[in-house]
């Protein structure tokens, strides 16, 4: 695998440059600082309105098209809040504990409110901030700066530089390509050696990365409420190799926790130092040629070229492996590899749209 070779550290550069990091530093400015002067200028809420611009701070992320949706259930946290806190305020005014009325109603409708599994924390921070502030007319004022900065988030939000979705998929399948290359090299390596490629902390979210971009890609390209759907180029190369790669993860997740079960170290049994190693696994150091040879074919698919040529390699030296051995053990060894195979050719014969 010399000439796939990469350094297992080096991380891809986002094709998009400078612009990467502009666009969404300047979209955030102009969605906290417009309600915040609209509020100043125009609705008079108040000298320093700090709730029109934290929707923009706290709602905005790279995926700029989930901001209509996170911002309405931040406003609908704001309203339960101010609801909650004034509440309070009016029935409990000087009780010592109304302070842990406020936190027990609110981490229960926090809870109530909660989108995905995941709580909605908007509530008890209004509803403290309610509360810490007595203040007559704090309670619509917040309500009114919250509902501006919300408002240009869910409307301007998306219009401000959109990023385009077909390049933030190509540059994360480019940096899928480039994290899978020096996996491989590491798993073909230590099958070679006969021994066990290293476990990563995280070993799932690589082999789970294609699938997040591929239904990305799917989510960002459709109707929007303020933009029309997103025109792919012309032929469509991206989503043929997004399914490659979204396929044959799986299938390589199953080669790699395959060959972490055949212990292909050698190791001496505990009970008796002195006695002679175990030999490597014949099988695993018979399979590091099939390895490199389908990472090769993988590589070139992924990249947009013609893996044809690295994919009968591959598939000759696998059915080599199959001959020379073809146990029940040693054909699930093969599987990932063999599922890979498959996923290529139907890639090969699937046209560009």
């Amino acid at each position: 695998m010399s000439g796939m070779s990469v350094a297992a550290g080096k991380r891809f550069v986002d094709p998009t440059g400078l612009a990467g990091w502009v666009a969404p530093a300047a979209r955030l400015v102009v969605c906290a600082a417009l309600p915040w002067y609209l509020c100043l200028w125009w609705f008079g809420t108040s000298t320093a309105p700090v709730a029109a611009a934290l929707p923009a701070v706290l709602i905005l992320r790279d995926d700029v098209f989930a901001a209509p949706r996170l911002a309405l259930q931040r406003l609908l946290g704001v309203v339960a809040g101010v609801v909650l806190g004034v509440t309070v305020l009016h029935w409990l005014p000087a009780v010592p504990a109304s302070f842990l009325v406020v936190l027990v109603c609110g981490c229960a409708v926090m809870y109530l409110l909660r989108h995905d599994g995941t709580p909605n924390q908007q509530v008890l921070i209004t509803a403290v901030m309610i509360y810490a502030t007595p203040t007559p007319g704090y309670p619509l004022a917040r309500l009114v700066e919250s509902a501006v900065g919300i408002a240009v988030v869910t409307l301007l939000g998306p219009l401000l530089w959109p990023p385009n979705p077909y390049r933030a998929a190509a540059g994360g399948l480019e940096a899928y390509r480039t994290g899978l290359r020096a996996r491989l090299e590491q798993i073909a390596a230590g099958a070679a050696a006969g021994r066990r490629a290293p476990t990563r902390p995280d070993p799932f979210a690589l082999w789970h990365r294609p699938h997040e971009l591929l239904v990305t890609l799917e989510r960002r390209t459709g109707r929007t409420a303020l933009l029309p759907p997103r025109r792919p180029p012309a032929p469509d190369t991206l989503r043929p190799r997004l399914r490659l790669a979204a396929r044959t993860a799986p299938a390589l997740l199953l080669l790699a926790r395959e060959l972490e079960v055949r212990e292909t170290a050698p190791r001496s049994p505990a009970a008796d130092p002195g006695a002679a190693a175990a030999p490597p696994d014949a099988a695993v150091l018979a399979l590091a040629p099939v390895v490199e040879a389908t990472a090769r074919a993988l590589d070139a698919a992924l990249g947009g070229e013609d893996c044809a040529p690295a994919l009968r390699v591959a598939r000759d030296l696998a059915a080599e492996h199959r001959a020379a051995r073809p146990g029940r053990a040693d054909t699930v060894l093969r599987a990932g590899l063999e599922l890979t195979h498959e996923a290529l050719t139907d890639h090969l014969a699937t046209p560009a749209a």
